[in-house]
C-alpha cells in the first residue's frame, strides 16, 4: 500500500511540475522524492507522469489520481488535528440537561459562549424537568444537567450556578397588579392560587410550602401544575395567583404582572450544574469549565 509521503510528494510534483521545486517544498533532495514516486507508481500499477520529453506532465492516470491524491491528505490531516484536539476537549458530544425555567436565564450566555469557544464541541440540548435529567444523568443518557436541589448520591458531582428571587405573577385585571401597589406574601393569603406538582416539580413545592409556612398564611390551590410556562398561561387566564422563578421574566407574558413579594427571605430558588464523578469525557471537562466560568461572571439574566 502507497504511504502519505508517496502521496505528498506525488501531489508536490504534480503541482510544480518540477522535481527540484517539488523537493525543496518538501525539505528533501530530489533522489528520495524520484524514488517516493517510483515506489507509487509501482504500488498504483500506472505511470503518473509522462517521461519521454524534458519537462514534467501528469499522464492521464496521474490527472485522474490527483484529486484523490489531494482529498486522502486532507482526510489524514483532518483526522489528525481531530485527535489532538479530543483530549483538550476541543471537539466531541455532550448530550445537556436544562429545565424550562432555566433556558432563558442560562443557556442563553452559555450557549453562544460555547459555540464561540467551543464550535468544535457539539452540545446536545434536552428539556427536562429535574427528577427525570438526573435518572438520564445517572444511566448516561445524559452527561451534564441544570437542575433544582438537592443531587443525591457520591456517584454524581454538582455546583450551584445561581440564587434567585420568588416573584408573584398577577393576572393584569387583578387590583394586585394595580400600579404602585406593594405587594407582601400576606396579600397572597386565601388567594386561589396556581401551585406546583408535590410530585413532578416536588422542589418548587416544598420551597413554596416553606415560604407560606415561615408567613403563617394559606392560599387557596385551585390547580397543580410542574412547568412555569403553564403556570403563567393559568395565571394569564384568571384562574388564580403563583409565585415564579425571577427567570420567568423573560417570557414576557401578556395579560400577566410580574411582582417582587415583599416579607419572603432573600433568593430562595437555586439552580445547580450536575455530572457523573467517573466522567472521563474531556468534551464534557470543557464544556463544564465554561458552563462554570460564565456562572461566574454571571448570565446574561444579570
Amino acid at each position: 500500500m502507497f504511504t502519505l509521503n508517496q502521496l505528498e510528494s506525488f501531489v508536490a510534483v504534480a503541482e510544480t511540475l518540477h522535481y527540484g521545486r517539488a523537493a525543496e517544498r518538501l525539505s528533501i533532495s530530489q533522489p528520495p522524492l524520484s524514488r517516493r514516486i517510483q515506489l507509487l507508481e509501482r504500488e498504483l500499477g500506472v505511470e503518473l507522469f509522462d517521461r519521454t520529453g524534458r519537462a514534467v506532465r501528469l499522464t492521464t492516470a496521474g490527472r485522474s489520481f490527483l484529486g484523490d491524491a489531494r482529498r486522502i491528505l486532507g482526510l489524514s490531516e483532518q483526522a489528525t488535528l481531530t485527535v489532538r484536539r479530543i483530549p483538550t476537549g476541543e471537539t466531541g458530544t455532550v448530550a445537556m440537561g436544562f429545565t424550562a425555567s432555566s433556558a432563558h436565564s442560562v443557556l442563553d450566555a452559555f450557549v453562544a459562549a460555547a459555540r464561540t469557544r467551543l464550535p468544535g464541541v457539539d452540545l446536545l440540548l434536552r428539556e427536562r424537568v429535574s427528577g427525570t435529567q438526573l435518572e438520564e444523568l445517572r444511566s448516561g443518557e445524559l452527561d451534564l444537567v441544570l437542575v433544582r436541589p438537592p443531587v443525591r448520591g457520591t456517584e454524581l458531582v454538582y455546583r450551584r450556578l445561581y440564587r434567585e428571587p420568588l416573584l408573584a405573577a398577577i393576572p393584569a385585571e387583578h387590583p394586585l397588579a394595580a400600579p404602585g401597589h406593594t405587594l407582601h406574601v400576606h396579600d397572597l393569603d386565601g388567594e386561589p392560587f396556581v401551585m406546583y406538582s408535590p410530585a413532578e416539580a416536588r422542589y418548587f413545592y416544598e420551597v413554596l410550602v416553606g415560604v407560606f409556612r415561615s408567613a403563617g398564611i394559606a392560599p387557596r390551590y385551585v390547580q397543580h401544575l410542574s412547568q412555569v410556562h403553564t403556570i403563567l398561561a393559568l395565571v394569564r387566564a384568571g384562574l388564580g395567583l403563583a409565585l415564579v422563578p425571577r427567570a420567568a421574566e423573560a417570557f414576557g407574558l401578556d395579560g400577566v404582572v410580574l411582582r417582587p413579594v415583599h416579607g419572603i427571605d432573600g433568593e430562595p430558588v437555586e439552580l445547580v450544574a450536575a455530572w457523573r464523578a467517573d466522567d472521563d469525557n474531556p468534551a464534557l471537562r470543557a464544556i463544564r469549565e465554561l458552563l462554570l466560568e460564565v456562572a461566574d461572571h454571571g448570565f446574561s439574566r444579570r
